[in-house]
């Protein structure tokens, strides 16, 4: 298993930011408008890290690793047969692949297929 995405929503991203760089020596870039405005930084094995802050006044502040899956379709049909609640279907990022969101015992999970 790997995560390709790991995807923090925070009230303030750029003390977020501040903090992953002051302690993991990692460099966050400006923010990605594909990816909700969130300032990515790249993963030591390959991946991205990406703080942003909640795009409605209704989001909470999460911490969501988006999985990387051979079949995104597949993966998610697996989750709901064993109770997952699908919050977002598979969606298309042009150039970056397709992603969903998945609620299982009360956790926000990702999946990612690129």
């Amino acid at each position: 298993m790997k995560v390709h995405y790991l995807e923090i929503v925070a009230s303030d991203v750029d003390a977020v930011c501040a903090g992953y760089e002051a302690a993991l020596g990692i460099k966050f870039g400006s923010a990605d408008p594909l990816l909700g405005s969130a300032r990515t930084a790249p993963l030591r094995y390959g991946g991205s890290v990406g703080v942003r802050c909640p795009l409605r006044d209704t989001e909470e502040p999460v911490v969501r690793p988006y999985w990387l899956v051979d079949d995104i379709d597949a993966a998610l049909d697996a989750a709901t047969k064993r109770g997952a609640l699908v919050a977002l279907p598979p969606m298309e990022i042009p150039g970056k692949g397709r992603f969903a969101i998945y609620i299982q015992g009360g956790v926000d999970h990702g999946l990612w297929q690129v």
